[in-house]
């Protein structure tokens, strides 16, 4: 990604990661229509309720396996084979120690937040069977997320997207065996889940160290490297801490939605699943200018890096205004989708409207938040895209808040596109100050 023009190069890489997204999208939006019709409303909601909890839980465990590929991207960038292969073997070594450790944390916290997110009574139970089968699993999840991310950090975004629609097939087919066959319910869901991102990582893994050389360390690398485990938790321990802060934050948000009961957070969480589908572009743009920012910053070639970042902003505001609109088409008929056609859409409909409206107005600000964060992340910046989820945590806290404190669905709903907007804007300033500041600590302007 060092050389040629960025828009073709940068959408060649796109097109596969914002497929592969798609398709990971699918693993939980098939736990929650299988759940939706085979089990019921009630255990929809329950997997819809543990959504933010998933998003703490795996993001902080994904956010230091990801943030550990920088340096490898960096060092190819750089063409420096032996320190690509020290930095795989470090960060899988890293990886393991962070999946134990978010195992356990999980696992003795787990009754703890779901109370504290003020679950309601009548779907404790299958939201905590599920959230806590997804923990015991989190080792599968962040192996993918490693894996898939070495591959793209050598500029391979094909074949993570591969290994992952066999596994996404997978995943449905063992959906409805122990969902609609065997009656496991909530458990089953979240147990199809595991096993397939569990497929998925032994298939990178493989791809890996069968086919890709550079990728594949030597004996002697197999240790940790006091060098690269300091530059890997740089940048993997702000990434996860960002990931958590913001977690907490939409957990929070959530808390508030769940004081109005199962059929709000039923109409909630069936526009949140629309949603988190109409944005997928963004977060694949995030981790194109990932990739990308991280090859070049190994050339230290600035120029090409804002080329790349003014082209995903292009990009960006094409997808908002696509995104929007295909909210407000597709909205409405996808209730029955999730739910069955029984289900009284008028009654969730007004929930689940004002949620979309409201955050489909400022998908460009989202997209913008994730094009600089790992703009940034891509240059090895850590502390300042942390800084951001801080204000995307202040944020929805403030609207929770206001939301509990008034009464009002709408203050709750609106934590999203306020924590959007201010840590959008914030983020634009950070990445102009990271490449004045790359330039002026490597001299690159002289």
């Amino acid at each position: 990604m060092t050389k040629g023009r960025p828009m073709p190069i940068m959408l060649r890489f796109f097109l596969p990661v914002f497929l592969g997204n798609m398709f990971q999208q699918v693993y939980n939006l098939v736990d929650t229509i299988i759940v939706g019709h085979f089990v019921g409303q009630g255990a929809f909601a329950a997997v819809g309720s543990t959504g933010t909890i998933m998003f703490l839980i795996l993001g902080f465990a994904n956010g230091l396996a990801t943030g550990f590929t920088v340096l490898t991207s960096q060092r190819f960038g750089a063409k420096d084979d032996a320190g690509v292969k020290a930095s795989v073997a470090n960060g899988i070594l890293l990886t393991i120690v962070v999946a134990i450790f978010t195992t356990v944390v999980g696992t003795l916290s787990m009754k703890t937040l779901l109370h504290l997110m003020n679950t309601p009574a009548d779907i404790y139970q299958d939201a905590y069977t599920y959230i806590i089968t997804i923990v015991y699993g989190v080792t599968c999840c962040a192996f993918y997320n490693l894996f898939s991310s070495l591959l793209r950090a050598v500029g391979n975004s094909k074949v993570p997207l591969y290994f992952l629609i066999f596994s996404a097939f997978l995943n449905i087919a063992m959906d409805l065996i122990l969902i609609a066959g065997l009656h496991m319910g909530v458990f089953g869901a979240a147990l199809a889940t595991v096993f397939s991102q569990g497929v998925s990582a032994v298939l990178c893994a493989f791809y890996i160290f069968t086919k890709v050389d550079v990728l594949r360390p030597s004996r002697a690398d197999w240790h940790f490297h006091r060098n690269a485990t300091a530059q890997q938790v740089r940048v993997g321990l702000p990434m996860a801490l960002q990931f958590a802060i913001t977690a907490s934050g939409t957990m929070i948000m959530q808390s508030a939605i769940n004081k109005f009961g199962t059929v709000a957070i039923t109409g909630f969480t069936a526009a949140g699943k629309v949603s988190n589908i109409l944005t997928q572009a963004f977060p694949s743009l995030g981790q194109t200018m990932a990739t990308y920012c991280g090859q070049n910053f190994g050339k230290l070639d600035t120029k090409r890096i804002k080329s790349g970042v003014k082209v995903a902003v292009v990009l960006g505001l094409v997808f908002s205004i696509v995104g929007a609109a295909l909210a407000a088409l597709l909205l409405k008929p996808a209730i029955p989708v999730f739910l069955g056609s029984d289900v009284d859409v008028e009654a969730l409909l007004p929930w689940a409207r004002k949620y979309m409206i409201l955050s489909a107005t400022f998908y460009f600000p989202l997209a913008v938040l994730f094009i600089c964060r790992d703009a940034m992340q891509g240059c090895g910046y850590g502390f300042l895209p942390l800084m951001g989820g801080v204000l995307e945590l202040v944020a929805r806290v403030v609207m929770a808040v206001l939301s509990i404190h008034f009464g009002s669905y709408i203050l709750g709903v609106a934590g999203d596109p306020a924590a959007w907007v201010v840590t959008g804007v914030y983020g634009v300033f950070a990445y102009i100050y990271v490449m004045h500041d790359v330039e002026k600590r490597y001299h690159l302007g002289d």
